[in-house]
């Protein structure tokens, strides 16, 4: 199987207070095309900025990330615009969702950027999915959490991208809806056929990935035996 992302020697410098900080010191992760692989560690080693560098989101300070072969580093901002929008689907902790707009439209967002006529539809069929069906023209603050986040799984998977970033997309929520919105992000990933790589702080819902890597001090291995 081959690989759809690979990520390879990534580090990342920050200057605090005139001292250098390595927060990523030579990460390498691959993933495949349908695959789901869980990354845990202790807060403060480096996941969500791994995340960030692999989503074009922020630079690494050396490697390359590669996706379907393009190194993402090499490409001008309008292509790194095109493969956010296109091919790539993040979930947050905080949902980030916009709070003047309602469920149909938060979900369709992806696709009405993109100018795509039947957007408000395929989010309807994707809020259903995920039982929303009475909340759709609800506005972020009318929902729960938990179906806040289910929208925000609906937008992620809207555009049906090929790769979808979840950085602790249950943190925010109870054990029984946090293992609700997990399934559905499994299932529906599996349905569209996305690799998902998926940070997360519970070992449990990671154990249930293909895969699971542990992140100590910046590096990144399968977790100890």
């Amino acid at each position: 199987m081959s690989d759809l992302l690979s990520a390879r020697g990534i580090t990342k410098d920050f200057t605090l207070d005139q001292t250098r900080v390595e927060v990523l010191k030579g990460v390498d992760v691959s993933v495949a095309a349908g695959e789901l692989v869980a990354v845990v560690g202790a807060s403060g080693t480096g996941k969500s900025t791994l995340l960030n560098i692999i989503g074009t989101l922020d630079e690494p300070t050396g490697g390359e990330v590669r996706f379907d072969g393009d190194d993402l580093f090499a490409l001008d901002d309008k292509r790194q615009a095109a493969f956010r929008n296109r091919e790539l689907g993040f979930v947050f902790q905080f949902n980030q969702l916009l709070p003047e707009f309602t469920a149909v439209e938060n979900a369709a967002m992806p696709l009405l950027l993109q100018g795509l006529a039947d957007a408000r539809e395929r989010a309807r069929e994707l809020l259903v999915r995920v039982g929303l069906e009475d909340r759709l023209e609800h506005r972020p603050g009318e929902l729960s959490g938990g179906e806040q986040q289910r929208v925000a799984i609906a937008r992620a998977l809207v555009a049906r991208p090929r790769l979808i970033l979840a950085d602790e997309p249950t943190g925010n929520l109870d054990s029984r809806t946090g293992d609700r919105v997990f399934e559905l992000l499994a299932e529906l990933g599996t349905d569209v056929g996305s690799a998902i790589l998926m940070v997360t702080h519970n070992e449990q819902l990671a154990g249930r990935c293909g895969r699971v890597l542990h992140m100590v001090d910046g590096l990144l291995g399968k977790p100890a035996p």
